[in-house]
């Protein structure tokens, strides 16, 4: 999906002299993705990103996963999570696999460090809060329903404002892209999408720092967090241009597809990455067949894990979630509605859930922290009383 867009200060042509206002040379940077075939963009700094003064391993980065349990459903009330932080050190691991982590977050400090993730994008969803990411690309404001896309590499520090704030964090391996079907050959997204460009919010303003002494990035890559240390505001880039950027997209702007009768979950696909897909579920007209059961059927998750995290309404087919629970119904065994909600969904117009949706093509793990937050009695709620 991304489009050309550029910012600030930039030379007419690519890979030539850019010169400041003293003579001396800013320095030019490619950041771009799959080598040099992939997208990328080209930024100008006042000193060299490869200015450190200082390297050392701040930190292990050693997610453990239980040992593997019997095959079940899963339910955690994640709601429940109250712990406070900033926005990485604060995020609270809960499931993950080689393509993907996902943690929630309670972010209520603003970082004193910068950070990058070097293993591949993130994708931040905000359930609750406002405040700012900065980025070498520039400043983005969040609110609550933003989906937050930051590309691997991308050097930022996120800044609550005050408040009740409250993020689920999906880290991933790999690219995020929007669904290859809604977009044509060039990028673009097509007129059945269920969203397009004009959805899409950029960095508001490139502040570019001029500032020298010690600033520190804390660097995810290779199984720790890597401590650099800058001489010099590792924020100061002056323009750039491509396609490789932070963004925004907020789930209220997701215009839901619907029809006669129950439309299948790829309908509200959103994002996609290697290996997984995330989903929006947003308010919605149900469907108009004159028979139709708007409740969803029993279904196989014949090679998907799916995970559901709620974020405010009625969810149609489930009984006993909570705002902030997360559910795993693990490929190999079927799921579905929860008993009466076949039947109390009949003659039902419109629903008012809001839920993010993750569905992944290798099997989730869950993390041992998670544990203390899990609803035992989830697996059996399927059985009539």
């Amino acid at each position: 999906m991304p489009f050309y867009h550029r910012m600030g200060e930039i030379p007419k042509k690519r890979h030539t002299q850019f010169r400041k206002p003293d003579g001396s040379l800013y320095r030019e940077q490619v950041m771009g993705t799959k080598g040099f075939s992939g997208i990328q963009s080209i930024l100008y700094h006042h000193a060299a990103p490869t200015d450190i003064v200082k390297a050392d391993i701040f930190a292990p980065f050693n997610i453990e996963f239980e040992e593997q349990g019997a095959l079940t459903y899963r339910h955690f009330l994640a709601g429940k999570y109250t712990d406070t932080g900033d926005a990485i050190n604060g995020r609270h691991y809960m499931l993950g696999n080689e393509d993907v982590l996902l943690a929630v977050s309670n972010p209520t400090q603003a970082m004193d460090y910068y950070y990058r993730n070097g293993d591949g994008d993130e994708l931040l969803f905000v359930h609750r809060g406002t405040g700012k990411v900065e980025t070498i690309f520039g400043t983005l404001s969040y609110r609550p329903g933003d989906y937050i896309v930051i590309p691997a590499g991308t050097i930022y520090r996120i800044i609550p404002e005050q408040g009740d704030s409250r993020f689920l964090n999906i880290e991933t391996s790999s690219w995020i892209s929007t669904p290859k079907r809604y977009r044509n050959e060039h990028g673009q997204l097509l007129e059945h999408s269920p969203f397009c460009e004009r959805d899409i919010r950029l960095p508001e303003s490139l502040e570019s720092h001029t500032d020298v002494g010690e600033y520190e990035v804390r660097t995810k890559t290779r199984g720790y967090l890597h401590s650099h240390i800058y001489n010099h505001h590792p924020l100061n880039v002056v323009g750039w241009d491509g396609y490789l950027y932070p963004y925004i997209f907020n789930i209220g702007d997701f215009e839901p597809i619907t029809g006669r009768i129950h439309m299948p979950p790829p309908i509200h696909e959103t994002f996609a990455g290697n290996n997984f897909v995330v989903c929006s579920f947003v308010p919605r007209l149900f469907d108009y067949h004159p028979e139709s059961i708007p409740s969803p059927y029993y279904h196989n998750n014949v090679d998907s894990d799916e995970v559901l995290y709620y974020v405010e309404g009625n969810f149609m087919s489930r009984k006993g979630v909570e705002v902030g629970s997360i559910t795993l119904h693990p490929s190999g065994i079927p799921h579905g509605p929860h008993p009466g909600k076949i039947e109390a969904s009949i003659g039902k117009k419109e629903t008012l859930e809001l839920a993010v949706m993750i569905d992944t093509f290798r099997p989730l793990r869950v993390v041992k922290g998670a544990a203390p937050l899990e609803d035992q009695n989830y697996p059996y709620s399927w059985v009539q009383k």
